[in-house]
């Protein structure tokens, strides 16, 4: 299948969500914009639970570097404006794009808004036993892959960011004693001997 690009400058939505019961959800990105007609255009695309809490953590580590350096003049909120959350679940049906591999991040200072960059995992990029997704040798440039391509202005950004990083919070709670998700019934703590918690 040839490579496709999905460019939303802006967006109307932008958002992270899950589908699925905590232990056993699938994480998505969401991107909705409106087309020629009067449905929108909405594309999803799947990624892992940690790809969204790193997105999250790095755009707002990107727009708070963004305000210290222009001394609170760039466009950026420092902290999400009251009302840019976005709450309401994933649009529906949810029909996976692709799977995002690498992500990039970056601030556009002339236009003032954060561009977000996902790039799909191809076949050709299966990984070798032990090395993550893209970090192979050889790997096919990123324009030879489908990418996902959003900019967001300072608010939006925040906004994104306040809704990824709740809910990957939201998952299974940690073990006190092994830090690893518990299950509503339990599970076996390798710190407890084996023993369930």
């Amino acid at each position: 299948m040839a490579p496709q690009v999905f460019d939303y400058d802006p967006p109307d939505r932008f958002v992270a969500g899950t589908v699925g019961q905590a232990g056993s959800r699938t994480f998505f990105l969401q991107a909705r914009a409106r087309g020629a007609g009067p449905v929108p255009v909405v594309v999803s695309v799947a990624l892992e639970k940690q790809q969204v809490a790193t997105l999250a953590e790095k755009v707002e580590e990107l727009l708070d570097e963004v305000v210290r350096r222009s001394g609170g003049d760039a466009p950026v909120p420092a902290v999400t404006p009251v009302g840019a959350g976005d709450t309401d679940p994933l649009d529906t049906p949810i029909e996976e794009e692709f799977r995002v591999g690498t992500m990039s991040l970056q601030w556009d200072g002339d236009r003032g808004v954060v561009v977000i960059e996902c790039f799909s995992v191809e076949e050709e990029d299966a990984p070798a036993e032990g090395l993550p997704p893209g970090g192979l040798a050889g790997s096919p440039e990123p324009d030879a892959r489908s990418v996902l391509r959003v900019s967001l202005s300072g608010a939006s950004a925040r906004g994104f960011a306040q809704r990824a990083s709740a809910l990957v919070a939201a998952g299974r709670p940690p073990c006190p004693f092994c830090s690893g998700p518990l299950d509503p019934e339990g599970h076996v703590c390798p710190r407890a001997n084996g023993y369930r918690r």
